[in-house]
């Protein structure tokens, strides 16, 4: 009589685990890298809704920039992952993040986003500059680096 295999050999159960095992230490370093950008999202989210403010009192009142957060009318209430937004002299833009896992070794506080506005002969707003500090570039928005 003739016996019919059924299941699986060790030596091939062994080569699926051993495939699963390098797709997940290729996929986790990734997936974190991910989470901590998700997190940081928020940031920015803050600094899109201050930035039209900026844009806003800068055309109602001639071309002046706010020099304030609360003359920008830019929210200043902390969350989750943002620390701390600010408008500055010029109108420039800043908001500090919060346990994102951002921040480089050392370094005091998360990641800091910064935008700062060009100004055209017309006292309109051109454009924008974005720049980081605190933490690795992999972590900020394409726009920042």
């Amino acid at each position: 009589m003739k016996r019919v295999q059924q299941g699986f050999t060790l030596i091939e159960l062994m080569i699926v685990v051993a495939i699963v095992g390098i797709l997940a230490a290729i996929a986790l370093p990734a997936y974190q890298d991910y989470i901590v950008r998700s997190k940081m999202s928020e940031g920015t989210a803050a600094l899109a809704a201050c930035k039209t403010s900026v844009a806003e009192y800068t055309s109602s009142h001639g071309g002046t920039m706010p020099g304030t957060l609360v003359a920008a009318g830019c929210s200043s209430t902390p969350s989750t992952y943002v620390a701390s937004l600010d408008v500055g002299a010029n109108g420039v833009i800043s908001v500090t993040t919060q346990a994102t896992g951002s921040s480089l070794a050392g370094a005091a506080a998360d990641c800091t986003l910064t935008l700062t506005p060009a100004q055209a002969a017309t006292f309109e707003i051109t454009s924008w500059a974005g720049t980081f500090g605190g933490c690795d570039s992999k972590f900020v928005p394409s726009s920042f680096r």
